[in-house]
């Protein structure tokens, strides 16, 4: 079992940055596949970054290359995500997510955090 929680939304200018975090309990998180998706008022969960359980490999949407990435720290037990250039239509419920694999995947994840909002004004 693995407990998700997020912090660090809030509410920034179109073009700043926000750092997420995501701390995970429990003592196997290097073996979690690691996620972040988000949800926009009256749209579907979308994927938004997906780290391999060592870091080794990343994969982004299209919406936010370039733009976001998505770090770990197994020591930490925390995974976290990088937001700049951040745009109005990255407002949304952000999640965290993690999935026991060793490779990298954007769906079927295991175990989900409760959400952090995120509001980027124009």
């Amino acid at each position: 079992q693995v407990q998700l929680v997020e912090s660090g939304g809030g509410l920034v200018q179109a073009g700043g940055s926000l750092r997420l975090s995501c701390a995970a309990s429990g003592r196997t998180f290097s073996s979690y596949a690691m996620g972040w998706f988000r949800q926009a008022p009256g749209k579907e969960r979308e994927f938004v970054a997906t780290i391999t359980w060592n870091g080794d490999k990343t994969y982004y949407a299209d919406s936010v290359k370039g733009r976001f990435t998505i770090p770990r720290d197994n020591a930490k037990n925390t995974v976290y995500l990088q937001m700049n250039s951040l745009k109005p239509e990255d407002t949304a419920v952000y999640h965290c997510a993690a999935k026991q694999s060793f490779l990298l995947t954007t769906t079927a994840y295991d175990y989900w955090g409760q959400g952090t909002q995120d509001t980027v004004s124009s």
